[in-house]
């Protein structure tokens, strides 16, 4: 026997059900349903908390994109990249990357130089004016995240942070 639960539905989201055995159901249109476990909707609620705490603070930056700041953090993760790498970790392609980078120098966020091991490549590296950016972009996240865990109750927080801290040690593991 299947027990479903009906959940809150907000405006424009597809109706949903929990069943006993904790899998929701979701009616996607035209007789569909796709079952769901708690655990899944939890772990999309996450994803979905980091890009709207992105977001969020990407709309405090103003006149920032999204892909200015994503090519900006992986100069940050991997300084000194050429072209090519950082086309390759945005997945676009060479020529959107070069148009992106001679945006952000033009910004004075990036510079641009040729490579130590080879003249024919260069490297990026962010200025100071471009770490500085990325640090008040962390701070408004960190803003908007503590806002959330400060609702969590003292007693459960150090768990939830614990828990989220072992969630992005095994995903940078694989």
């Amino acid at each position: 026997m299947q027990l479903l639960v009906p959940t809150k539905r907000r405006a424009g989201r597809r109706a949903s059900q929990v069943d006993e055995g904790g899998r929701t159901r979701v009616r996607m249109g035209k007789g569909d349903v796709v079952a769901r476990k708690r655990e899944d909707e939890a772990l999309l609620a996450v994803a979905r908390l980091a890009m709207d705490v992105s977001i969020r603070a990407t709309g405090e930056m103003g006149g920032l994109s999204p892909v200015q700041l994503r090519a900006l953090t992986a100069l940050r993760i991997s300084p000194g990249m050429n072209l090519a790498q950082l086309a390759e970790g945005l997945g676009v392609t060479v020529s959107t990357a070069s148009r992106l980078v001679d945006r952000l120098i033009a910004a004075d966020w990036v510079q641009r130089r040729t490579a130590e091991h080879t003249r024919r490549e260069v490297s990026l590296t962010l200025t100071d004016t471009g770490r500085a950016v990325l640090r008040q972009f962390d701070d408004h996240r960190l803003a908007y995240l503590h806002e959330c865990l400060d609702t969590v109750g003292a007693d459960r927080r150090g768990a939830v942070v614990e828990a989220l801290g072992e969630l992005v040690r095994v995903s940078r593991a694989e």
